[in-house]
């Protein structure tokens, strides 16, 4: 079970631990829940998400870079664009020479580096007219320093001496809000109908969400969708399952992404993904939508943990399960530009020509494109199927009414071989992908894969 040695260890093992405090976090909640899911739109169900840091997406590191690069984007295949906080940032204790992006000094502004209203309103306008969706990330549950809404004592939270505090005693660069005043909950609804209203943004992705009651976030849903009846909103919160009911329509699948990370590193078996999976399934009622992801900006980059071939086969396991798959801010060219802390305090622009890689843009592309042909990859029905290599490989379909696809994926940076349990192999036949080598002497039930390769089979289903 030989895998990749992961590295920097203890940088690694800091950052996971806010991710596990994340899921902590809702220990005191159900661990269950009976309440039927909200109906996510179908935009969302069958998209493919891509996360965005503006500072850091292009040499300019504004909004102009982003809308530049927006047919690149729809060539790749993504449809909904998640951009990292666009407000101005708090200088008052502030993190690094640039200041984290989470540390928001005006909901009702745009960073000046990052451009004007007006090309903010472009940028949205020309992603609609690629059929793109904008998700914008809001920071609900605390300010910075020397935020605007300081004019308002009573919308910060107090300790017994009557001083503001931060709502993590890590997060120094922030104060937590104050949710049991009405009236910062009447600003927060009034900002976000206002960038539903003026600037047409199609939903919001919440920072933090767990800080924040979920009764606001409910009332807050019933307001927003009198300005747009058809938008999401996401929380970064995991294994909460009452906030998926009335307040939001996707939560993170941070218990497969934390086993995940055991996996690549050699510390669990492949099987136990199959295991946090059914666990998911087992907390969550049936339909419930999770996102699936590999990297995002507060993790160093997937390409760094898991090496080119590694990363590749993650993100093909994301791409084909259940949910929906991230990308983050030039993961298709094989990116490996440190994003996460304290590397989100500068500016580190994306490298757009790496060398060294496979045609990856191409092979996401193949992967996305599969995705979106086929429903069978956009529905709930995952079947794991075993196999007799179970340390190293996970094998699972994909199926509907037309189509079945069978998932084979080496997450080992050694070769196997074995065979899966598959009552009847017959009919199925190899997906090509471009830039990938496709064998020719794999005969199914049997398996011979290299170090981090899989495949993909398609048969359609007997009438």
């Amino acid at each position: 079970m030989k895998r990749i040695s992961l590295p920097g260890p203890f940088l690694l093992t800091t950052l996971l631990a806010g991710w596990l405090a994340i899921l902590s976090a809702t220990a005191a909640e159900p661990a269950t829940t009976n309440a039927a899911p909200r109906k996510a739109p179908d935009w969302l169900r069958s998209g493919v998400l891509y996360e965005i840091f503006p500072r850091d997406f292009s040499a300019t590191g504004d909004f102009n870079g982003i809308t530049a690069r927006l047919d690149e984007l729809q060539n790749l295949g993504v449809n909904i664009l998640w951009l990292m906080p666009i407000h101005p940032l708090g200088e008052k204790l502030k993190k690094g020479s640039l200041g984290s992006p989470y540390c928001v000094r005006d909901f009702y502004a745009v960073n000046p580096d990052y451009g004007t209203t007006n090309d903010f309103k472009r940028l949205v306008t020309e992603a609609h007219q690629r059929g793109m969706k904008v998700v914008m990330d809001i920071v609900a549950g605390h300010t910075s320093w020397d935020s605007v809404m300081m004019a308002h004592p009573d919308f910060y939270t107090k300790d017994a001496t009557g001083r503001m505090h931060p709502p993590n005693p890590a997060w120094t660069d922030v104060v937590e809000l104050n949710y049991a005043n009405p009236d910062l909950r009447r600003y927060m609804i009034e900002m976000m109908k206002y960038w539903l209203r003026d600037y047409g943004v199609d939903g919001f992705r919440c920072d933090t969400a767990f800080t924040v009651p979920v009764d606001f976030w409910e009332t807050a849903r019933v307001e927003l969708q009198t300005v747009n009846p058809g938008l999401v909103i996401i929380t970064d919160s995991g294994a909460k399952p009452a906030l998926l009911s009335k307040a939001f329509d996707m939560d993170y699948s941070g218990n497969l992404f934390l086993t995940l990370q055991e996996v690549m590193s050699g510390d669990k078996p492949a099987n136990y993904l199959r295991q946090s999976w059914e666990h998911t399934q087992a907390q969550f009622p049936s339909g419930a939508l999770h996102l699936r992801y590999t990297d995002h900006h507060n993790l160093p980059r997937a390409t760094a943990r898991y090496g080119i071939d590694g990363e590749l086969a993650a993100q093909t396991l994301m791409l084909t399960l259940d949910g929906v798959p991230l990308f983050y801010n030039g993961m298709e060219v094989g990116d490996a530009t440190e994003s996460a802390d304290p590397a989100l305090f500068e500016k580190l622009p994306v490298f757009w020509q790496p060398g060294g890689r496979p045609p990856l843009r191409d092979i996401y592309r193949d992967l996305i494109q599969l995705r979106k042909k086929y429903p069978a990859f956009t529905n709930n029905d995952v079947t794991w199927v075993d196999n007799s290599a179970a340390d190293d490989v996970v094998s699972f379909l994909r199926r509907d009414a037309k189509d079945e696809f069978l998932v084979v994926i080496n997450l080992s940076n050694h070769g196997v071989t074995g065979s899966l349990e598959l009552p009847d192999p017959k009919g199925f036949e190899l997906v090509k992908i471009s830039g990938r080598i496709h064998p020719v002497d794999n005969l199914l039930p049997d398996l011979q894969l290299n170090g981090y390769d899989w495949l993909i089979y398609h048969r359609a289903v007997a009438k």
